[in-house]
């Protein structure tokens, strides 16, 4: 089974989320639909931006850890680097 830490932001790309699952197009559904209390919902988290892939639950959750201790500058330049423009990558997952 594969594993996902993705990467969400808003409308004006000014917070970034850091989630993991192993179901990423259900995952970025319920966070775009506002059924995820908290964060996501507060600051209308819903774009998908950067995602990744793990082969393992431990291995995901470690890297999303990884992630959520960097600076903005830093999950900055990892957007940026495959996707420079903060296009939304939900549309890929849907084929």
């Amino acid at each position: 089974m594969a594993y996902y830490v993705y990467l969400l932001t808003n409308f004006t790309n000014s917070v970034i989320y850091t989630g993991v699952t192993n179901d990423l197009l259900r995952r970025v559904m319920e966070h775009r639909e506002s059924t995820v209390e908290g964060f996501t919902q507060r600051y209308k988290v819903w774009k998908l931006v950067h995602y990744e892939i793990a082969e393992d639950v431990m291995s995901a959750i470690e890297r999303e850890k990884q992630i959520k201790s960097w600076s903005r500058r830093r999950k900055v330049a990892l957007i940026e680097a495959e996707n420079p423009g903060w296009r939304d990558l939900f549309p890929e997952l849907l084929g």
